[in-house]
């Protein structure tokens, strides 16, 4: 009887395998991180970013909470349209981004559009700078569904020609339209930003990446499905 009860788990986990990776294949996602190694992504000169446990994980011998520019991680391709999904652990003190059409990876901040990476776990005060899934200096979230500091969280980012759309473990909390953003340093609400360059006027297409801002950060199941415009 055990024998028959352990070649039914053996089976059922099988199959179970077998389930996830064909569904994987048929919703259009592709992992674009293989959970070993950063094939296919870049980093800069610090090499500051590690990979363990199929985690990546930003490492360094003293977290500063400064920017480090030069050492942000980049999928090595240019995307326009697409659906990212990645989960996220961040620590107490946390800060980082995921940066999104980006077009000069040697100056992202002023080129590419934030997506804020921060423990603003249990706070009713929302942001455009420190609440998690806000889109850095330009959009509050509209709820705040972060877990606990140590916790996974999964962020979906929908990019469409000048929709951003950004879900949080689950919700809907970011929905913008680039073209509202018009002016230089300015947001359609009348407070400012520091993009000397009109949001409507970034570019649609450029690179995906991970922010160095000297603050431990994990990321992990890495996914991509590409758009058409």
């Amino acid at each position: 009887m055990k024998s028959k009860q352990l070649i039914y788990i053996l089976a059922s986990a099988v199959l179970s395998i077998f389930s996830n990776a064909n569904a994987a294949e048929t919703d259009g996602f592709t992992s674009i991180f293989n959970g070993k190694d950063l094939a296919s992504w870049k980093m800069g000169p610090d090499k500051s970013w590690v990979v363990k446990n199929g985690v990546i994980a930003l490492s360094r011998q003293q977290y500063d909470g400064k920017e480090h520019n030069s050492d942000y991680l980049w999928f090595d391709e240019q995307l326009g349209n697409f659906i990212l999904e990645v989960e996220v652990k961040m620590p107490e003190q946390a800060n980082s981004g995921i940066y999104l059409r980006t077009s000069n990876t040697q100056n992202p901040v002023p080129t590419g559009i934030e997506v804020q990476v921060a423990n603003s776990f249990g706070r009713s005060t929302l942001s455009k700078t420190g609440t998690a899934g806000a889109i850095y200096d330009c959009l509050a979230p509209t709820e705040n569904p972060l877990k606990a500091p140590g916790e996974w969280n999964l962020y979906r980012i929908t990019c469409q020609n000048e929709k951003i759309v950004v879900e949080l473990n689950g919700k809907k909390i970011i929905d913008m339209n680039l073209n509202q953003w018009n002016e230089p340093n300015k947001n359609p609400d009348g407070t400012k930003n520091k993009f000397n360059t009109a949001m409507k006027d970034f570019a649609r297409q450029g690179f995906i990446g991970f922010q160095d801002h000297g603050r431990p950060v994990e990321y992990r199941n890495i996914r991509l499905k590409k758009l058409q415009k």
